[in-house]
């Protein structure tokens, strides 16, 4: 289990996300931005936009999604 915290994953908070995988802490960060935006946090609203832009065109966030896989690979065990 690793820790990544949403200011990590480009957000603007010090949340953190725990999971297994990047994809795990991925998942729970674009979980995270939803509801926070939902809730009415103006401040997490950039980082939602550009979350789904890169669920919307994979293709393109490939080397977001790489950076993302490399720090969770370059960080510690919990």
């Amino acid at each position: 289990m690793k820790t990544m915290t949403c200011r990590a994953l480009g957000g603007p908070c010090d949340l953190e996300h725990r999971g297994e995988n990047a994809d795990d802490v991925i998942k729970a960060q674009d979980r995270h931005l939803k509801e926070a935006v939902k809730a009415g946090d103006a401040t997490h609203q950039a980082a939602h936009d550009e979350m789904k832009g890169r669920w919307r065109h994979p293709k393109k966030s490939m080397g977001w999604y790489r950076d993302a896989k490399q720090a969770f690979a370059a960080i510690a065990e919990d």
